[in-house]
């Protein structure tokens, strides 16, 4: 099948035809330019913005090869979860494609979509599995028994992952978007330069993220140490990110160790799978545990770390 795919969950448009597994085009327009004086998305904006350029993004995508849908089999479009407002924008035009070229409608969960996002372009992965979405609204690690049954080993009690390195990037003024912004600045930082606590160390089943405490002990530090030196910065920077990535590692190392199945696979999935030391940390672990690792980064390129 041809499916027409549209995303408008956060503050990027973006549109892909697929078939099967494989990815034919992929088109995103983002509006991070616009959001970066507000520090972070304003949901407004985010929605009027996708309203103006969902069209043109679709069009773009559809090219003149599938020009009023033409061989395309159904449509798909993330229903959640994600920001209401501009989820609105996405699924409208769906249905209204849909109702005018008589195709069906297939509703996206925004989790299982990074999930399994791995698998495009025919990636090999064995099942049982386990999953690691890392976005700015959700931190899950999930075992995926089989494709469409899912168990929730860990999941976010408060902020999420990506969420907690934008809140970071903020408290040291580099603008939006923060996550990748801040790990720009963590390449010439010693992540040692200062002590951060490592978010629920002393946790005895590690089933739960959590980073509300990291964000307030990093508020305060750097509150501390103002006014704030360019050095200072890129130490903070890779201090915080050192500690945010090593607590997934600890969570992640622990169900490794103790759930009685045989697994060969992680799938990791989200915003946050384009952070290279976060890539990093985890090929040694899982090389450590003889687990293959996949990953689709947002330019469809996957990546496999075998034993």
């Amino acid at each position: 099948m041809k499916i027409l795919s549209i995303d408008t969950s956060c503050d990027e448009t973006s549109v892909a035809i697929t078939e099967g597994t494989k990815v034919i085009s992929n088109i995103i327009w983002s509006q991070a330019s616009q959001h970066a004086s507000f520090g972070g998305v304003m949901p407004s904006l985010a929605q009027r913005l996708h309203r103006e350029r969902i069209d043109w993004v679709i069009n773009k995508a559809l090219g003149l090869k599938h020009k009023n849908l033409k061989g395309i089999d159904a449509i798909a479009v993330t229903q959640g979860p994600g920001l209401a407002i501009a989820l609105e924008v996405g699924i409208s035009k769906a249905k209204e494609l849909a109702l005018k070229y008589n195709k069906p409608i297939i509703p996206i969960n925004h989790i299982e979509g990074h999930l399994l996002s791995p698998l495009a372009n025919k990636s090999h992965v064995s099942l049982p599995a386990f999953g690691l979405v890392v976005s700015g609204g959700n931190t899950q690690l999930i075992l995926i028994e089989k494709i469409g049954k899912y168990k929730v080993l860990a999941q976010t009690v408060d902020d999420a992952l990506g969420e907690a390195l934008d809140k970071g990037a903020r408290l040291l003024g580099l603008g939006y978007p923060g996550g990748a912004t801040l790990e720009k600045f963590t390449r010439v930082g010693n992540p040692k330069a200062y002590s951060l606590p490592v978010p629920l160390l002393d946790d005895k089943i590690r089933n739960r993220f959590s980073y509300s405490g990291l964000k307030t002990a990093m508020f305060r530090l750097v509150e501390k140490e103002k006014p704030l030196t360019k050095e200072k910065i890129h130490n903070l920077a890779a201090s915080f990110q050192s500690v945010a990535f090593k607590h997934v590692e600890n969570v992640l190392s622990y169900h490794i160790n103790h759930l009685p199945l045989t697994i060969n696979h992680l799938l990791l999935g989200g915003g946050v799978a384009n952070n290279n030391q976060l890539r990093k940390i985890l090929r040694k672990l899982l090389k450590l545990m003889e687990l293959f690792y996949v990953f689709l980064i947002l330019k469809n390129f996957v990546e496999i770390m075998r034993r």
